[in-house]
């Protein structure tokens, strides 16, 4: 069956298919559909999951392996198959294709792959998967489609977008999806659900667009002075205290999810792939997984202490709290 990235979520309502294959190059959409595969096969019982990197030197019997392993308390499991290029090669066209043919019972296989080129699509091994489960190809949003998804975006997490706001979001973005979610979450912090102005849309997005993105890159890298002097730079700026542990306690969350991953025995590699690093900030993230996941925890203990005092929950200067998350991002002692 081949669907729309639109009709997944309404097919995953109905029985699961054995296979699920997403294809695409946009990063957002590809790590939403494969979130609400993961989420929905979790809801019907496959409590397990195994995830199989796929590399230049990878051993397809690892799929067939995987394939004909029992689970180790036999329960229902996900096998999450990341592709790292379409081209499989004549290996991995035969072990798809045998897998297709198949599949074990109690196993989900979902795999994730870069966008398949036009010969691709009409190979043997695709059209086996695609028969014996579920293809979704994921494409860009652009032109007409964009502003109809910005809205729908909005609107699903309750902003109500005055006349001009979709379209001024749109200019903003220059078609990345990511930093319109990104963008979207902030209004949304800053001005919770209803309507959302022109003028609200400007303030927040104007409220160290970049800056507060570079400050978390520059503690990465170790430079804590440099840091403090921005973190000092935007409370100068009148940015507000929630933009800023919104960008922190994001980074954080993710590299103690991260490291975590990584002291259970996974490869710095594999989890920078599943977590999906841009290329250009895979050597900050690398750094910041030096740190051990206890490192991490702490600080996102200290993010929840800086949101009640934010909301007046607690006494205290969030700033100079501020000061200690971003000390200890930066890999140095804090506290």
């Amino acid at each position: 069956m081949r669907l729309r990235n639109d009709q997944l979520a309404v097919n995953l309502k109905k029985s699961l298919a054995p296979i699920y294959f997403l294809t695409g190059d946009e990063p957002l959409q590809m790590g939403e559909a494969a979130d609400l595969v993961r989420a929905s096969a979790r809801a019907q019982g496959y409590t397990e999951r195994e995830v199989l990197d796929h590399s230049p030197n990878f051993d397809w019997n690892a799929l067939s392996g995987a394939a004909d392993s029992l689970s180790l308390f036999g329960e229902q499991r996900i096998l999450d198959l990341r592709l790292s290029s379409a081209k499989v090669g004549t290996e991995g066209a035969k072990a798809l294709t045998a897998y297709a043919a198949n599949p074990p019972q109690d196993t989900l296989l979902l795999i994730t792959a870069p966008k398949l080129e036009r010969s691709q699509q009409n190979s043997k091994w695709v059209k086996s998967l695609e028969q014996t489960g579920v293809l979704v190809q994921i494409w860009p949003v652009e032109g007409a489609r964009l502003l109809p998804w910005i809205e729908q975006r909005l609107r699903g997490v309750g902003l109500i977008p005055e006349s001009g706001v979709v379209e001024m979001l749109a200019e903003r973005i220059e078609g990345n999806l990511l930093a319109a979610s990104q963008e979207i979450e902030k209004l949304l912090l800053l001005q919770g659900p209803g309507v959302i102005s022109a003028e609200q849309l400007v303030a927040v997005a104007d409220s160290a667009r970049f800056d507060v993105f570079g400050l978390v890159d520059t503690l990465l890298k170790g430079d804590t002075a440099r840091g403090l002097r921005m973190l000092d730079g935007l409370k100068g700026e009148g940015v507000a205290t929630p933009v800023v542990l919104w960008a922190l306690s994001r980074e954080i969350r993710q590299l103690a999810v991260m490291s975590h991953e990584i002291e259970q025995g996974g490869s710095a590699e594999r989890v920078l792939g599943a977590y999906r690093i841009w290329e250009k900030r895979k050597a900050l993230v690398r750094q910041g997984l030096k740190q051990r996941a206890a490192h991490w925890r702490r600080l996102l203990i200290l993010c929840a202490n800086v949101d009640r005092v934010i909301k007046g929950m607690d006494s205290g200067d969030p700033w100079l709290l501020l000061q200690d998350i971003a000390v200890g991002i930066s890999g140095r002692r804090f506290g």
